[in-house]
């Protein structure tokens, strides 16, 4: 009874799509579009994109200087997927691995 408990408890997590961590790469930039696992190319409407993939520049004198680049066709990305599998958060991008 015990194990009926269980699987049947497994199965409803299953059926929710849990958060997944996944990676993806960049394929286009305006719009945004994220091909992850290699088969599947998100649009920008699943995407939320954290802040810190934003670009951030600041003037010193006459000098501009870019804090942070924005998203660049081929990008590596960590990706979370939420729990029902429809928006994707890119976390950030991935150097290595």
């Amino acid at each position: 009874m015990l194990e009926a408990i269980k699987r049947a408890a497994m199965d409803a997590v299953d059926a929710a799509g849990p958060v997944v961590v996944q990676l993806g790469s960049v394929t286009k930039i305006n719009p945004l579009r994220v091909l992850v696992d290699s088969r599947l190319e998100l649009t920008e409407d699943f995407l939320i994109v954290s802040e810190t993939l934003t670009e951030m520049k600041v003037t010193i004198g006459n000098q501009e200087i870019v804090i942070r680049k924005p998203l660049a066709k081929g990008d590596k990305l960590l990706l979370i997927r939420m729990q029902g599998g429809q928006r994707y958060v890119i976390m950030d991008r991935v150097v290595s691995g």
